[in-house]
């Protein structure tokens, strides 16, 4: 099968929709098929094992990390592709990927698929918070529903997610299928060369956070949390690893509260080589995002057998629904610092989540989510075949 992935994100970028495009890519290439990326291009430079086509791009005032494919370049490369070339188009984000591989899927009459991501009704929520909420959710709601009325088949990471797209009003063919953990990616990293190498004491009790460090993270929280902790842990830290807009803020926040001796931001950690050994450095993995339409580095960090205490709403919901490899936590400050004592304190209850999230992360494999997308892959060619597409989308 030859897949033509399209997204406005890709590594260096580093986010949920890198990884995900990644980790289903390596795998659809180990089980024999073809897979080509559309995305733009960055000052870094990042080579992947499949083919990527980089289009020329400029930053965005509103978030630098992002880019911005030019128009005029991406249509160029679109008018290059032929029907021949691929049997599915996979869009990721709903940008200007979405309206190219809408677009390109009416000129070669190919299907289309497109994973929704993103909860942009609560995306919006953080970043516009001046604008009415009710206003925000109206838009929110508006554009999902027409941008999934235009494919064939939407993909979502989990069944809350799906849930809300159908309160939405959206009946579009949908599959839940979430992104799975590469085999051992996580299992196998050394969290005591990652604390000598970070200056963090072998007897610190370290509650660790990875991921984007954005607003919407809720990582506002955590500082609290720790705040909280460290009068009955005074060896506590809370580890932030990644970079975002938020940093500065979060930095900020820590000195206000005067948890300089109890917070410790290590920036971007490269995902093959250090982030293995950052998630092993972890006495307790903590999150309390509202936004996740998964919650990967839940899995991440339960792979490399650190358990969780995290707050259990969309995506994460489902991570935790059956309350093994960790503790779920009210979105309060007195509560969610009373179960990561807990894990601080009992060492039994810590060795049974232990095992249980190793248990846990293998069940949710790479190689067995791949096959349900590919299996969705088949049916959408099999039902275009026989059908029309939906229309939608132009390019110009």
């Amino acid at each position: 099968m030859r897949i033509l992935k399209i997204s406005d994100v890709y590594f260096p970028r580093v986010n949920g929709v890198s990884t995900s495009i990644r980790t289903f890519a390596h795998e659809l290439q180990r089980q024999g098929h073809e897979v080509t990326l559309i995305a733009p291009d960055y000052p870094a430079p990042f080579e992947d094992s499949f083919g990527i086509v980089r289009i020329p791009s400029r930053y965005l005032v509103v978030d630098p990390e992002d880019r911005l494919m030019h128009r005029s370049a991406l249509r160029r490369q679109l008018h290059q592709l032929r029907r021949h070339d691929f049997d599915v188009i996979h869009i990721h984000t709903p940008f200007a990927a979405h309206y190219a591989g809408i677009w390109l899927g009416r000129k070669l009459q190919l299907p289309v698929v497109e994973t929704y991501h993103t909860y942009f009704e609560e995306y919006l929520d953080k970043y516009l918070p001046w604008l009415p909420r009710k206003a925000l959710r109206y838009v929110a709601r508006r554009f999902s529903r027409s941008q999934c009325a235009q494919v064939d088949a939407m993909v979502v990471p989990t069944q809350p997610m799906l849930d809300v797209l159908r309160d939405y009003g959206i009946d579009q063919q949908a599959a839940v299928i979430p992104t799975g953990i590469p085999a051992g990616a996580f299992s196998h990293g050394d969290g005591t060369r990652f604390r000598r190498a970070h200056g963090i004491a072998p007897e610190r009790q370290v509650m660790l956070y990875v991921g984007r460090v954005a607003h919407e993270k809720n990582i506002d929280l955590l500082l609290q949390v720790v705040d909280r902790v460290r009068h009955s842990h005074p060896q506590a830290l809370l580890v932030i690893a990644g970079e975002g807009p938020a940093v500065k803020h979060l930095k900020r926040v820590a000195r206000h509260l005067q948890l300089q001796q109890h917070t410790l931001f290590v920036g971007y950690l490269s995902r093959d080589r250090d982030l293995p050994d950052c998630y092993a450095s972890g006495d307790v993995f903590t999150f309390a995002s509202g936004t996740e339409t998964q919650g990967l580095v839940l899995l991440e960090a339960m792979q490399a057998g650190t358990p969780v205490v995290s707050t259990a709403v969309m995506g994460t919901a489902e991570v935790m629904a059956d309350r093994r490899g960790g503790v779920v936590a009210d979105e309060d400050v007195a509560d969610f610092a009373a179960k990561v004592c807990r894990l601080f304190d009992d060492v039994p209850l810590h060795q049974r989540l232990r095992q249980q999230a190793i248990e846990k992360a293998a069940a949710w494999s790479a190689p067995a989510t791949t096959e349900r997308m590919v299996e969705l892959y088949a049916s959408c060619i099999a039902g275009h075949r026989h059908g029309s597409r939906r229309s939608g989308g132009s390019i110009h």
